[in-house]
């Protein structure tokens, strides 16, 4: 048998292969652009110190050798021309954007002498600590706050996922569970576009679709999981909460719940019941949009296949005025169905590290309160929205700049921060304004960013490419990965900025003091891990034996509520003097809400939608994803631009009472008739400067993204895409 020739080095080095002829070394790593339930696995392809490609690992159970778009871009993420090489402290006047590097010593020194006298003079609960993306540091960070004496570790989560957790307790006392698509008959995709914001879970619920899985969709966009759906509910954005009562309304009137969990584990259901009796189809249909007969044929489907389970986004559901109680209202449907902690349904999995649910047991939530809440002051955001600092384990970040303004009921004088946009709040300006008024800002980034620059001490953080930390995976696999590459410049691990920190701020923590990986160690006891043995296997490895906790758990301790069961009725919220109810109540600015804002500005604004090839801002200055839409564009149906004389890119103006940007008409069927849709967190086009501030639930705080109003117009003719 012929020898296959050897090809030549060249061809090899081009190919980028492997070995010792290329100097080419693979090495294993993780992509952490977007959320934690999705990082993949990378193999990162080095030579000479640089990664000259990625791939996905193919062994990694999670994505299997696939890669996003994002994902594939990591080389253009890492290598960035805005990437921070140096710690850099502020010249001139705050916002110049003047700045002259510092050494790592000097940088910390300085922070650790502004904390110690801010401590001395106003108090720990002066000093904010913040995280934004990604959450890899969140334990690390959260301690540090505590042990330095500040009960103000804020995050991003403050406009994120915690409020779909913090309604979700408040029916149940726990969050709503995991679909468990493998062994569900049903499944509802509520407010939810995993082809695009969890991509390693599409093939999950495809893979059940073709074994016969329905779904039914919730959501008033078109979405790639739209034309595999059995049903598409398209409601009016901010209506959720009207459609979860009206389908709650076909299942109690036709006797489809689940009589034997609702009579023994349910309080409050015959309030409940006679206020859904309000929503009958034909009342559903008038407020979602939603013809009566597709809402019962929905309800009906939902109720009788059993098991059920729902999927719900992070946000989209909670991002409006009535955000809690509109999530409440959904949720409260896997328990009228009993479907809750079931096998096939909701899922009830604690997380074992970093939001993650795996069945691994750890001691994570000891490890990050290292001082009890009673110990120090109350949290930023607690005189406001109390229920918030009651169920979430964290001060409220959107009621930030109105304390930094009011200084009530003490003042904020400093920050402390990793990854902070403040594009993410409402009323952005609004946020930038407030954060030139402190006394002192540290921000950690990779990038220097329009936030970056009004800091007074801008930090170099690592990629994940460059740094250690510890990854679970929803299916029992964990690595911890090593560094593929040196960091670049002077950058460094978040990890090893907060640790080197602690020596400074807070010296008393013993633990803390014994460093990252120890500390690491401490939490994964419980899980008889070390992290001496985990890096052993560089690709990472699926634990074996991981003991998964029953179905039912509610059967033997009952509900963590003040009642011990599901509240349909919130003795939460009861208290504190809110609706206990799930009760509807129309987005502040709608058609129906404000009809004569609506005059001036008809159209519903929703905006925050995924796209494939952005994560927030994380990904917008990188060629290969911004060149799929270079752009800020406006989703507005055909019909409603052919009404304002719009060809698909145009120049428009998109505008609501608070102002207007400038921005490109896309038209498509992704949206309904008198709904327009735009991404967000644009630079040159940052929707947030059209909302007001204080758009908020007055539960949760968070912004109602969703669901305004506002006006699309076209700007020139001369403008016109040729």
């Amino acid at each position: 048998m012929a020898m296959e020739p050897e090809l030549p080095i060249n061809s090899l080095l081009k190919g980028k292969i492997p070995g010792e002829g290329t100097g080419i070394e693979v090495k294993k790593t993780i992509c952490s652009i977007c959320n934690p339930l999705s990082h993949c696995g990378i193999d990162a392809y080095v030579k000479d110190g640089v990664v000259i490609k990625v791939e996905g690992t193919k062994e990694n159970p999670h994505n299997a050798g696939t890669l996003c778009s994002k994902g594939a871009s990591s080389r253009q993420y890492i290598y960035h021309q805005d990437r921070i090489r140096t710690p850099l402290l502020k010249k001139g006047d705050r916002g110049s954007g003047e700045f002259e590097p510092i050494s790592w010593d000097d940088a910390l020194d300085l922070i650790a002498e502004r904390f110690i006298k801010l401590k001395e003079e106003s108090g720990p609960e002066s000093v904010v600590f913040f995280a934004g993306y990604s959450k890899w540091m969140r334990p690390f960070l959260k301690r540090l706050a505590h042990s330095y004496g500040s009960p103000n570790y804020t995050t991003e989560s403050s406009l994120c996922h915690l409020a779909t957790v913090l309604a979700a307790r408040l029916n149940y006392g726990s969050p709503a569970g995991v679909p468990e698509i493998s062994k569900t008959g049903c499944l509802v995709v509520w407010g939810a576009n995993p082809f695009y914001s969890n991509t390693s879970k599409v093939r999950e619920i495809l893979d059940a679709r073709e074994r016969g899985m329905k779904i039914i969709e919730v959501g008033p966009l078109l979405t790639p999981i739209t034309a595999h759906a059995d049903i598409h509910l398209r409601i009016r954005p901010g209506t959720s909460g009207a459609l979860a009562l009206g389908m709650a309304h076909v299942i109690i009137e036709e006797g489809l719940y689940d009589k034997d969990f609702v009579e023994n584990w349910t309080h409050g259901f015959e309030e409940y019941r006679a206020y859904v009796k309000e929503f009958s189809p034909a009342v559903t249909e008038g407020i979602t949009g939603i013809s009566s007969s597709l809402i019962t044929k929905a309800a009906r489907l939902y109720a009788t296949t059993k098991p059920a389970a729902m999927m719900t986004g992070a946000s989209p559901t909670v991002h409006h005025t009535n955000g809690i109680q509109n999530h409440r209202a959904l949720t409260a449907l896997i328990g009228l169905t009993g479907n809750y902690d079931q096998e096939g349904g909701n899922y009830l999995v604690p997380p074992s590290y970093v939001s993650v649910p795996n069945g691994v047991v750890t001691r994570e939530a000891e490890f990050v309160q290292s001082r009890p809440w009673q110990e120090m002051p109350p949290r930023i955001g607690q005189d406001v929205y109390p229920v918030w600092c009651k169920m979430a384990p964290e001060g409220q970040a959107m009621h930030l700049p109105f304390q930094i303004r009011s200084g009530k009921p003490y003042p904020i004088r400093a920050m402390l921060a990793f990854g902070l946009n403040h594009r993410m709040w409402a009323g952005s300006d609004f946020m930038l304004e407030s954060l030139k008024m402190l006394d002192f800002i540290v921000d950690v980034d990779l990038f220097m960013t329009d936030t970056a620059r009004i800091a007074d001490l801008v930090l170099p953080a690592c990629s994940s490419f460059e740094r250690s930390e510890l990854k679970f995976y929803q299916e029992q696999h964990v690595i911890w990965t090593s560094p593929a590459i040196k960091p670049l410049g002077e950058s460094r691990s978040d990890a090893d900025i907060i640790f080197d920190l602690a020596k400074r701020i807070a010296p008393d923590d013993s633990l803390m003091g014994q460093g990252y990986e120890a500390c690491v160690d401490w939490i994964l006891e419980p899980a008889k891990l070390k992290v001496k043995d985990i890096k052993k296997h560089p690709g990472g490895y699926t634990l074996k034996d991981v003991k998964m906790p029953p179905y039912r758990k509610y059967k033997k301790k009952g509900f963590p509520t003040p009642s011990g069961k599901m509240e349909f009725i919130s003795s939460v919220l009861e208290e504190a003097g809110q609706d206990p109810l799930p009760r509807f109540k129309e987005p502040v600015l709608s058609p129906r809400s404000s009809p004569e804002v609506a005059k001036e500005y008809p159209l519903i604004l929703t905006s925050g939608a995924r796209l494939p090839m952005f994560i927030h801002s994380r990904t917008f200055r990188l060629p290969w994803t911004k060149g799929l839409r270079p752009d800020p564009m406006v989703d507005i149906n055909a019909k409603d631009a052919e009404t304002r004389g719009i060809s698909s890119g145009d120049w428009v103006s998109l505008s609501t009472k608070r102002g207007a940007i400038r921005v490109r008409a896309h038209l498509t069927e992704i949206v309904s008739p008198g709904v327009v849709n735009i991404y967000h967190g644009y630079p040159q086009a940052d929707i947030n400067l059209l909302i007001e501030p204080d758009y908020l639930d007055p539960i949760s705080a968070y912004p109602g993204f969703k669901a305004l109003l506002c006006e699309v117009k076209l700007i020139t003719e001369g403008m016109r895409r040729m």
